[in-house]
């Protein structure tokens, strides 16, 4: 198995899955094998490799747009080839293949349920508490209550422990995140991404959501960084038919 597949009702015209980490692909540890982060540490011209092969092996009907992910909320419009500066992505043009990076911050897919409109996100702590799922959601055309979420691999509440900044960063937006957070020691909690972003989903407008109960952290199909400090990238791809 090379791929998590999106399980969510939405149009068969939508296609979305997040590359595991072996199966395919040439990197060397602790790079192995199927890595598509060019920032990573890997041999640049490796990467480029498995770049082809994830077109090829998954017949993508384009090259993705890669985007240079900085934690941010910039949302990349019909993004080109040009990799632009932002942590999401909205397409409405069948072909377009649009790309997240992730090695334990959650990915998350967005798509019109006629499946004409679709946008990828790069949410880990930092970009959720900064509103990316909203700045994605504002730039979709697609009413609130006709789009459908699918949340991907990433760490999960058993094994993501944080500090403090990351609990009150996100108890100072809205009290009821505390919800999300477990505590385990002295200013330590665990915390569960996906229940904070379901909330923020729903306040948004947003509660056909699907995906979630991954950790990247425990299950050594996926790349983490938490768990293994220097690591690979999987991408979370996603395209209109």
């Amino acid at each position: 198995m090379t791929s998590t597949r999106a399980e969510w009702p939405v149009s068969d015209r939508v296609e979305a899955f997040t590359t595991q980490r072996h199966g395919i692909g040439h990197s060397l540890a602790p790079f192995d094998t199927f890595n598509l982060g060019l920032r990573s540490g890997d041999d640049a011209a490796t990467v480029e490799r498995n770049r082809a092969d994830l077109v090829q092996r998954f017949a993508l009907p384009s090259a993705p747009r890669w985007l240079r992910q900085v934690h941010g909320t910039r949302v990349a419009i019909e993004p080109d080839m040009e990799e632009p500066e932002a942590d999401a992505a909205l397409t409405r043009t069948p072909g377009t293949v649009l790309a997240i990076l992730t090695a334990d911050c959650m990915p998350v897919v967005f798509a019109s349920r006629a499946g004409d409109e679709l946008a990828a996100a790069h949410a880990g702590w930092r970009g959720l508490a900064a509103g990316v799922l909203e700045a994605t959601l504002d730039a979709m055309r697609t009413p609130r209550d006709g789009i459908v979420a699918w949340l991907g691999p990433a760490a999960g509440p058993q094994s993501y422990e944080i500090g403090r900044e990351v609990h009150d960063t996100f108890v100072a937006h809205d009290p009821a995140a505390e919800s999300a957070f477990v505590s385990t020691r002295e200013g330590h909690w665990r915390v569960d991404l996906y229940a904070l972003a379901r909330q923020r989903l729903a306040v948004a407008g947003v509660t056909d959501v699907h995906g979630g109960g991954f950790d990247t952290i425990a299950d050594a199909s996926y790349f983490s960084h938490r768990r293994d400090q220097t690591t690979g990238r999987m991408a979370t791809i996603a395209w209109l038919r």
